[in-house]
């Protein structure tokens, strides 16, 4: 697989449009005296339950969906509770594993694995924005790619995913191309954006690559940034289980019904700030989960030829 510095270089180009954008404006200097200074004490970090998003989207992003539902889990178990941020999938699964994770909120692919590896348990899978509780992964190209027309067309040509550990940006699209036919020998290369969606998207609209692997709607996150109408679907993959709240065996089974319940308790449609907290989520609710809903995902796994352990 090879590094993926042309989306650095993408981003390097949109970070620098932006900065000049902001330099046009003079800003006044500031005086700074020296003399008025005040000695700060390193304030130790209280125990708390530690909840996590597998990082799909940039930090920000991540914050912006998860912090009022951590403050609502917080108010209504009476627990505290802390969200915390892993840089890449692989820091989900290790600080899963280290115990630095007591809640983790993550793809059907990185659930099985850490279920596998580490006695992970499903709680409640989200609803997503369009009703279901189920998702899928997108194989796009630029609209403007007149070589890349059909799925046939992706082969011999230049992929990039998000993150091995993908199920939407990588995982579900993998498993669409070889109920087609292709394997990862026919692509000219793979290639991975670090675990960002955005990235799949840019690295598509730059030319960079022929054709990139998303989940359903990452569109809608960068519609700001680009303009997302030279962006084409190929084909969807087939729905599997959504994403999903897991716990660790660390946690009580009290604690995790505690939880769970609050979780459940969520009512998008008759509690205003529910509802907000929701929106923010990007979902409309969740429902009960167990570990056999994923299946589907062990079956995928094994088809594509990726251990779960």
């Amino acid at each position: 697989m090879a590094p993926l510095p042309r989306i650095l270089t993408a981003l390097f180009i949109v970070c620098l449009a932006w900065g000049l954008s902001s330099c046009r404006e003079r800003e006044e200097r500031v005086k700074v005296s020296l003399n008025k200074r005040q000695d700060i004490t390193f304030r130790q970090q209280q125990p708390a339950i530690t909840y996590a998003c597998l990082p799909q989207y940039a930090h920000t992003e991540s914050f912006q969906r998860h912090h009022l539902l951590v403050e609502y889990l917080t108010e209504e178990t009476g627990l505290a509770i802390r969200q915390v941020f892993p840089e890449t999938f692989d820091d989900h699964i290790k600080m899963f594993g280290q115990g630095k994770i007591d809640i983790s909120f993550s793809n059907p692919f990185v659930y099985v694995r850490l279920a596998n590896r580490f006695g992970a348990k499903a709680m409640a899978r989200i609803i997503e924005e369009d009703g279901r509780a189920e998702f899928r992964g997108q194989i796009i190209a630029r609209k403007d790619n007149k070589a890349v027309q059909t799925l046939k067309d992706c082969r011999g040509k230049s992929w990039v995913a998000v993150d091995p550990s993908s199920a939407g940006g990588y995982l579900f699209a993998l498993g669409h191309f070889i109920d087609k036919g292709l394997n990862l020998g026919d692509f000219k290369e793979v290639v991975f954006a670090g675990g960002r969606q955005e990235n799949v998207v840019l690295g598509v609209y730059a030319g960079l690559y022929d054709i990139g692997s998303i989940r359903e709607g990452s569109l809608a996150v960068v519609k700001d940034k680009i303009d997302v109408s030279q962006i084409k679907v190929i084909e969807n993959s087939r729905w599997y289980p959504g994403w999903v709240y897991a716990s660790s065996p660390r946690l009580s089974p009290e604690v995790v019904e505690i939880i769970r319940t609050a979780l459940l308790r969520l009512d998008y449609q008759q509690n205003p700030r529910h509802k907000a907290i929701l929106d923010a989520a990007k979902c409309i609710g969740l429902v009960s989960s167990d570990d056999q809903d994923f299946e589907p995902v062990r079956d995928l796994s094994r088809k594509a030829g990726l251990y779960l352990d």
